[in-house]
């Protein structure tokens, strides 16, 4: 399989990588500048792309946010920005001279982690626990997109306050959380005051952990999977999936989700990008 030009981008960061049979050969990480505003961050991105001009064949994106019809628009503007039906596709096509395969971040990263990680070739959800909640669900081996792109999106859910799942327990929430107990910290903070054993930090991560095991149930009525797979920097922080699996401990084992750490860590999004690239690529060869 010759390479492809895979991005992941971000509310934090993004990667830009040169993906070759399922693996990654080069990468380049670069922070997202969060008031840049879509235009800075493509083109950041196609500056980044420029050295390996030549050597790939397709082009993938994976985006925070929802994709529709070539554009991109906000699933939450707290994670990033993002103006409403961007147009995403048309503008990398002026930038690289390529049509994009595009999808949302987390559903690549569930379809990278399906096809070479934690959840290879079963029904699986993925869970990103980072800035912001994302997540996919590939089931009789199919990534679930939904007719709006919204496939997957487990962290917009609410609970029965109406309170986004999301903004309870990821790492926006996590840092939210420690400012108001006095402590003005981002969320890799709080795990390692928590590691050391204060208890305000510990506090902070077990509700977040009490969050993320009730969204975990609230996934399980949803689709069944026969596994759940947790990402991001926040659902592989020391210690985070075992506080989320105590949780469900005294729930009837039917209402308990297996869970699975991620195997790919952050390049999942871009592998899982490749490879749908690639499948795209495959589809339009036969076809025509």
């Amino acid at each position: 399989m010759s390479a492809t030009l895979a991005a992941d981008l971000g509310g934090t960061k993004t990667l830009v990588a040169l993906v070759e049979d399922g693996r990654v050969r080069e990468r380049r990480l670069l922070p997202t500048d969060r008031d840049g505003g879509p235009d800075c961050w493509t083109r950041r991105l196609a500056e980044a792309a420029a050295a390996w001009q030549g050597v790939w064949d397709r082009v993938g994106v994976a985006v925070t946010g929802a994709v529709r019809g070539g554009t991109w628009s906000a699933l939450n503007p707290g994670t990033l920005p993002i103006p409403e039906a961007y147009p995403l596709a048309r503008r990398l096509h002026d930038l690289l001279g390529c049509e994009p395969v595009l999808v949302n971040d987390a559903q690549a990263a569930a379809w990278g982690e399906y096809v070479a990680g934690a959840g290879r070739g079963r029904d699986m959800a993925f869970l990103t626990v980072s800035t912001g909640i994302g997540g996919g669900l590939v089931l009789g081996g199919r990534l679930v997109r939904g007719h709006r792109g919204l496939g997957g999106s487990f962290g917009q859910m609410p609970g029965a306050d109406g309170v986004r799942a999301e903004d309870l327990a990821s790492g926006r929430a996590i840092a939210e959380a420690a400012a108001r107990a006095g402590h003005p910290v981002e969320a890799p903070a709080v795990f390692a005051a928590a590691e050391a054993g204060e208890a305000w930090a510990e506090a902070v991560v077990s509700r977040a952990a009490v969050a993320l095991a009730r969204l975990c149930r609230a996934v399980l009525f949803a689709a069944d999977p026969e596994v759940i797979v947790l990402g991001g920097g926040v659902g592989l922080a020391a210690g985070h999936l075992e506080r989320v699996a105590a949780e469900m401990e005294s729930w009837p084992a039917w209402q308990r989700p297996v869970l699975r750490r991620a195997a790919l860590g952050p390049e999942a999004g871009v592998i899982g990008v490749a490879a749908l690239a690639a499948a795209a690529e495959q589809h339009r060869e036969r076809q025509g």
